[in-house]
């Protein structure tokens, strides 16, 4: 298997030429799924291939709904005709006694006694078992070519999928800095719209104590202290970047670790005091998003 990050989606195609002539195709393509699925379609007498084919997937696949369609064409040709004895004899035998009883009746002629129905047949040859198997090794070499060509394209899809993943954990970073540079001047904020809620429901008189003021703000600026939030955010930030270091099948780690972005990002729009904190939570939950949807092609 490969050690470096590859989507579930690609597309690769194989062909080649089988013992008897016939040549072959195999179209074999792979889209996003929880796990590993294999579909196979192939031509009939060839269904004995498919638990070795589904296991050479297995080999190189870790995830995916897999189909592969095998398609062969052969060369048409005119069938080999041949006479039934039995069918051609009783023919020969009705005819003479027909004419035998007809006088001045012609002898029967070759060429009409071969048009009657079942004196001719087409010849089919037996397959033999060597050739058998030949067959059936060389359209299992052209689906393991295919196969290493759809882990080639997956490989390929996956190099632009890391960089994709490298920007938004960027742009993540970057708003988790901005959000943090907010939040520090959130206290402040929730003291001078105290304020101004008591000077006018008291009509500019303030009789409240400083005390008691103080302590109203700590109290919301508990409520809305999003530093807990931002830290968690950071070791995400700083797990979903060793993910991807690593190379590895690492789409259900990230898969649940965008959940974890997730959580984070409501909590703190919901602890948000502030308009400019509050923009920075939703462009933050909008690339947590976008980060979630590229994870899911990851294998």
């Amino acid at each position: 298997m490969s050690t470096r990050l590859a989507s579930m989606t690609g597309f690769a195609r194989a062909a080649g030429t089988l013992p008897d002539g016939a040549s072959f195709v195999w179209e074999i393509r792979s889209v996003n799924g929880r796990n590993l699925e294999t579909r196979l379609r192939l031509p009939n007498g060839l269904d004995a291939l498919e638990p070795a084919l589904k296991d050479a997937t297995a080999k190189r696949l870790r995830r995916g709904n897999v189909s592969a369609t095998l398609t062969v064409k052969r060369e048409e040709r005119a069938p080999r005709l041949t006479p039934d004895p039995a069918a051609l004899e009783q023919a020969i035998k009705l005819a003479l006694d027909l004419a035998a009883r007809i006088p001045g009746a012609p002898p029967p002629r070759a060429e009409a006694l071969l048009t009657l129905p079942g004196v001719l047949r087409a010849e089919v040859a037996e397959p033999e078992e060597g050739a058998e198997d030949a067959k059936r090794a060389t359209i299992a070499a052209g689906y393991a070519e295919a196969l290493a060509g759809l882990e080639a394209s997956r490989r390929a899809e996956g190099e632009k999928l890391s960089a994709i993943l490298g920007a938004l954990l960027d742009e993540i970073a970057a708003l988790c800095t901005d959000a943090a540079r907010e939040a520090v001047l959130q206290p402040a904020a929730q003291k001078a719209r105290l304020l101004e809620q008591l000077a006018a429901l008291l009509d500019g008189d303030r009789r409240v104590p400083e005390e008691r003021l103080a302590a109203e703000v700590a109290l919301l600026a508990g409520k809305s202290d999003v530093r807990e939030e931002l830290d968690r955010l950071g070791a995400h930030l700083e797990q979903a970047r060793a993910l991807l270091a690593s190379g590895e099948a690492i789409g259900r780690k990230l898969d649940f670790l965008t959940q974890e972005f997730v959580r984070e990002a409501n909590t703190l729009c919901s602890k948000s005091a502030t308009v400019a904190l509050t923009r920075i939570g939703l462009d933050l939950k909008a690339a947590i998003e976008r980060l979630k949807e590229q994870a899911a092609n990851v294998e």
